[in-house]
Parts: C-alpha cells; sequence; structure tokens
C-alpha cells in the first residue's frame, strides 16, 4: 500500500466530507492536480464548482489549480465574468436589462480582463477566503481564513486579511529555493510514501539538500 486510490473521489469511506476534486465531472478552462481535496462540513464536497463564480467560456479565462492542495469551505474563486466596464463615467451594468438598453453592451475587449486564476502546488486555503480574478498564488503558499486575495501571493508564504497583505514567509529563503527545485509533488507514489515523515517534519537546509541528491 502507497496512499489512497487518487482516483476516488472520496479516499476516506468513513468521510464525506473530503473529496479529492480532479475526480469530479470535467468542467471546460477548469484544471485540477491531482490529490488536491475540498473540504465541506455545510454541504456536499462535490459542490466544489459552486465556489467558482462568474465563470463564462466565452472570455476564455481559466482557473488552474496545482497538486496537493487543501480548499477549505466557503472558498470563492471570482472570475472575470464579474467585471464591469470601467472607463466610463459609471460602472452601472445597463445592457444586461434590456429595454433598448443593450445597445450599450460592451465587447470582450472594453472589459478588464485579470488572465487566468493560477493555484500552485501543496498551497492551503483557508476558510471563506475570497481569491479576485488574475491571481496567482505560489507553491507551498498559506491563506489565511476569511482572506481577500486581491493581489500575487509568493511561494512560500503566509497572507491573511481583508485585502490580504504578506504576514511572513515560511522558511528561509535559501530553504524556499531548495523547496521550489524538489517539487515533492511530482514524484511517484512509492517515493513519497517513503519519505512521508521526512515530508510532515521540520527539517535544516542538509537534509533537504540530500532529498533533492536522490
Amino acid at each position: 500500500m502507497t496512499g489512497p486510490n487518487k482516483n476516488k473521489l472520496y479516499p476516506n469511506d468513513n468521510i464525506k466530507t473530503v473529496c479529492f476534486i480532479s475526480n469530479l465531472p470535467k468542467r471546460s478552462n477548469v484544471e485540477i492536480g491531482e490529490y488536491t481535496y475540498y473540504s465541506d462540513n455545510q454541504k456536499s464536497p462535490e459542490k466544489f464548482f459552486d465556489s467558482i463564480k462568474h465563470h463564462y467560456e466565452f472570455l476564455g479565462d481559466k482557473l488552474i489549480i496545482g497538486k496537493f492542495c487543501a480548499i477549505a469551505e466557503g472558498v470563492k474563486f471570482i472570475m472575470n465574468g464579474a467585471n464591469h466596464r470601467m472607463d466610463g463615467i459609471t460602472t452601472y451594468p445597463f445592457n444586461i436589462f434590456a429595454g433598448g438598453w443593450e445597445k450599450v453592451t460592451p465587447t470582450v475587449e472594453q472589459l478588464p480582463f485579470k488572465g487566468d486564476t493560477v493555484i500552485g502546488n501543496d498551497v492551503w486555503i483557508g476558510e471563506y477566503v475570497t481569491i479576485m480574478p488574475g491571481i496567482k498564488i505560489g507553491d507551498g503558499a498559506i491563506i489565511a481564513a476569511n482572506s481577500t486575495v486581491v493581489k500575487n501571493v509568493e511561494p512560500y508564504t503566509i497572507y491573511g486579511g481583508n485585502p490580504a497583505k504578506f504576514i511572513k514567509k515560511r522558511f528561509s529563503d535559501e530553504m524556499i529555493e531548495l523547496l521550489q527545485r524538489l517539487q515533492w509533488w511530482n514524484w511517484d507514489e512509492q517515493k513519497i510514501f517513503n519519505n512521508l515523515e521526512l515530508l510532515v517534519s521540520a527539517h535544516d537546509i542538509a537534509t533537504v539538500k540530500s532529498l533533492l541528491e536522490n
């Protein structure tokens, strides 16, 4: 045995509030890495896609989530379809109410577009976090509960608040550089299983360097 079945929606038959969301039915413009889970005690975690707001295929923006991420209940990903035109006197979306107002329907080019939302690998996103369009969150980052993320988050940092601000780095710069090279989430299942104790424990730089060499 080398771990849970990554192809099961509910990897632990005794826990139905946590699921591997890469095994949900595929959705256009959403990419989710293996072992990334969504936890929701309020409703079925199968409802994960309800967390993705204003995501319209014609805009072309993607939500990309890496491997081994931990996503708590109440998280919201706000996509580019939520944007209003901002270069006029008013931001009011007259066009959506018809009755002749549709004559000022903006083109896609006239709407703010922030690009894809990209969540790295091994990212922990706390309860009721809101992530705005086009945000990039680096590998190993932690987002504190109830935060609103309005700017990019560097790898292996902790952000929190509304708007979310940098709190601290999780490790030294040298350790972060080594971990970014290590990319343990790309190891095969056997190697991860063999190194579980090392992965969940605090280590010095020498130990991480030794993992890079093996």
